[in-house]
């Protein structure tokens, strides 16, 4: 799977979709392929408020549980419900319907100090 190249991404797997004030967070095709089958996924609740490099919940597999790291402070907006029922959707499509949360921000110009998607794919190896 091609990394899009509409978002920025973090060195933590993270990626980030800016919508206006809305930025999307999901992890990464290498993040998932890493962590393998992906079996829950838990979130901060909607109108939780984020600082800048807290996490806004965990990811966790048959190999371990990770944490997701937003690198933009602002408040949880909305959680994706789906991937209680089916949290294989982060493996199975990371960059769409396995999105894990959005956020409102003030401020969504610190994403553009992160990686663009070709730079992502040469520092991690994702094709």
């Amino acid at each position: 799977m091609s990394t899009p190249t509409d978002r920025r991404y973090s060195d933590t797997h993270e990626w980030f979709l800016v919508d206006g004030t809305t930025v999307t967070i999901g992890i990464t095709q290498h993040a998932a392929d890493e962590l393998t089958d992906i079996t829950y996924v838990e979130m901060m609740p909607a109108g939780t408020d984020v600082a800048a490099g807290a996490p806004v919940g965990e990811v966790e597999s048959v190999k371990t549980t990770a944490d997701v790291v937003s690198s933009v402070g602002g408040s949880i907006t909305e959680v994706n419900e789906g991937l209680a029922d089916d949290p294989s959707l982060v493996n199975s499509d990371p960059y769409g319907d396995g999105w894990l949360v959005r956020l409102e921000v003030a401020d969504a110009s610190a994403l553009e100090d992160l990686m663009d998607g070709a730079t992502y794919d040469q520092k991690h190896g994702d094709s």
